[in-house]
């Protein structure tokens, strides 16, 4: 799918915070009118088939295979073009079992005139991780790529002088970055692009989604806000982000009405990063950012 992201960089240099944050933020919702990229596509068709695991089974998927990244039951791995070797042994965890059973003297609840399935209990099923599957590849969604320039420091610089400390941890894996409030973690070994929008992304949650916000919105509303200023800092700084922010935002089931209603909140908190990591030979921009905040 091509993009339109870049026609900022063809724009007179002289603009405004809000009109760079703007534009992206437009490119961004054109991405995603647009539909699934191919590489988005093959990846939901991927991913969109594992389920989303409780605590308690994410505890015994940690605890019977700590190195686990992505796991399946037999047979999702058989539609995914993969097979549990021999000798594997599975990873239990617990499925939910639905059915109409209801209390006594309680009214069925009814969805076109039949009762409504309702959880009745659960039971030991049997999963495996990726690496214990062999066959066809697994589609790896789109890569951050470009030049970080001096952005990279400017930001950990900033983000420090707002008290919020930032660290190096492998036990995040699979994810690339976490934010813990006052505190985020990035995976090592990222590429230097992958990195600072990874590193943008979760300052974008640590100026929006802390306090009061955060128990006001749900968590497809913050991944949604937190990638979109990934995406706006991202392209005004020179990044090629392709179609990473509307991939990852499409795997939240986040849409462009939902953007739209959280541009207030991704115009700020781009405008303060922006006005943190531009580099200093543009002293005009940065003053408008600034005043932008």
């Amino acid at each position: 799918m091509k993009s339109n992201a870049n026609n900022f960089q063809q724009q007179p240099q002289r603009q405004s915070a809000q009109e760079i944050i703007a534009a992206n933020v437009q490119a961004l919702i054109e991405q995603l009118e647009q539909g699934m990229s191919d590489t988005l596509t093959a990846y939901l068709n991927a991913m969109s088939r594992f389920h989303r695991y409780s605590f308690g089974n994410i505890l015994s998927i940690a605890r019977h295979r700590p190195d686990a990244t992505h796991v399946a039951g037999f047979h999702t791995w058989r539609e995914l073009g993969r097979y549990v070797m021999k000798g594997q042994k599975g990873i239990p965890i617990q499925a939910p079992m639905m059915g109409a059973k209801r209390q006594r003297d309680e009214q069925p609840a009814e969805q076109d005139g039949k009762p409504t399935p309702r959880l009745i209990g659960f039971r030991t099923v049997y999963v495996f991780d990726v690496s214990q599957t062999d066959g066809d590849e697994l589609p790896e969604p789109a890569k951050v790529t470009g030049e970080v320039g001096e952005c990279r420091e400017l930001l950990f610089s900033f983000l420090g002088r707002q008290d919020i400390e930032i660290e190096y941890n492998e036990a995040i894996a699979p994810a690339q970055g976490v934010s813990y409030g006052g505190r985020i973690a990035l995976l090592p070994g990222q590429a230097p692009a992958e990195e600072l929008a990874t590193l943008i992304h979760e300052a974008g949650h640590e100026l929006l989604h802390r306090g009061d916000r955060r128990a006001a919105t749900t968590r497809t509303v913050r991944e949604l806000e937190a990638e979109a200023v990934a995406f706006v800092v991202g392209q005004a700084v020179g990044l090629q982000m392709g179609t990473t922010s509307a991939d990852y935002i499409k795997l939240y089931n986040g849409n462009p009405e939902m953007l739209a209603e959280s541009l207030e909140a991704i115009q700020s908190a781009s405008a303060v990063i922006l006005a943190a990591i531009l580099p200093h030979n543009q002293p005009e921009e940065s003053q408008t950012l600034a005043a932008a905040d």
